[in-house]
């Protein structure tokens, strides 16, 4: 069986890793969606326990697998044909197939990106162990990305296994050597925890999440620590951008708050796939490389 994928083109393999990303950006939605519930149930069951309250009355969230998807609005479970990635959408015009609902146009958009990266990831790396392993980082950036997005919020629970995931492969020299990751997952955090200091110290203020070293912790440790300035620039960049057309947007001042984590995640799959293009380029226009 896996010497039919093994002999296959690999632009056969990308649509296929492609569909599977697209099955994969459907399960994708509901962790993104109920995965931050989850965490405020228990954080609310485990400080009203601190404080000696009862937790009997605290409604219960679904589960990340059970129930099964359901509608919002009406509550009707979502039938299998009614699921297919991106076509059940179009089909249903971007509604509720019971009660006629809107049904927001970020589910297909997470879909059709991690579909698209997904295929992407195959189509540079192949059949390979650099595929596998890659296909799980992107997955992991696009689901803390979303989380980011709607929450403000970077979990521990996926952030570090994801970080250790990084540097157990890496030991077998996967997308780095060993040294090269650890020095990257410690540097990773340290830029970013320098950072918040100084400005901290400067301003009074946040500049930034706690979760947003670990995640630069998190790419260090799967990259290697010479991937990890384009990753600060390329982030620091796109979030000034992005951030400053937000703010005129919204009309907002310098107090408003906008998740970070996104533009780490972009930059981080950034120099994943084009990582080392972007330092060799670098090397050889600075004359820094032969």
């Amino acid at each position: 069986m896996f010497s039919v994928f093994e002999q296959a083109p690999i632009s056969l393999l990308a649509v296929y890793a492609g569909l599977l990303g697209l099955m994969v950006g459907s399960f994708l939605n509901v962790v993104i969606y109920r995965f931050p519930i989850r965490m405020k149930h228990d954080w609310t069951v485990q400080a009203r326990e601190w404080l000696e309250l009862e937790t009997e009355s605290i409604d219960v969230p679904p589960g990340i697998v059970f129930p099964a998807s359901h509608c919002g609005n009406c509550k009707t479970p979502i039938k299998a044909w009614h699921n297919i990635p991106i076509i059940s959408y179009l089909i249903l015009m971007g509604r509720c197939a019971a009660c006629k609902a809107k049904i927001s146009l970020r589910y297909p958009t997470v879909e059709l990106i991690t579909g698209l990266l997904s295929a992407a990831v195959v189509y540079k790396f192949g059949w390979t162990v650099q595929s596998l392993f890659g296909l799980v980082f992107t997955w992991v950036l696009v689901t803390l990305s979303f989380i980011d997005i709607d929450h403000q919020l970077l979990p521990d629970d996926i952030v570090l296994p994801t970080l250790w995931l990084g540097l157990t492969i890496n030991l077998f020299d996967v997308y780095s050597d060993t040294t090269s990751s650890l020095v990257g997952a410690i540097a990773g955090y340290l830029v970013f925890w320098t950072v918040f200091q100084v400005f901290l110290k400067l301003t009074g203020k946040e500049g930034m999440g706690h979760g947003d070293f670990k995640l630069l912790a998190l790419l260090g440790a799967w990259l290697g620590w010479q991937y990890l300035p384009q990753i600060v620039l390329i982030s620091t960049l796109v979030g000034t951008v992005f951030g400053v057309a937000i703010m005129v947007r919204k009309q907002s001042g310098t107090n408003l708050a906008i998740p970070f984590g996104p533009y780490i995640a972009l930059a981080g799959w950034i120099a994943f796939y084009f990582g080392t293009d972007i330092n060799n380029w670098y090397l050889a226009y600075s004359g820094l490389q032969g």
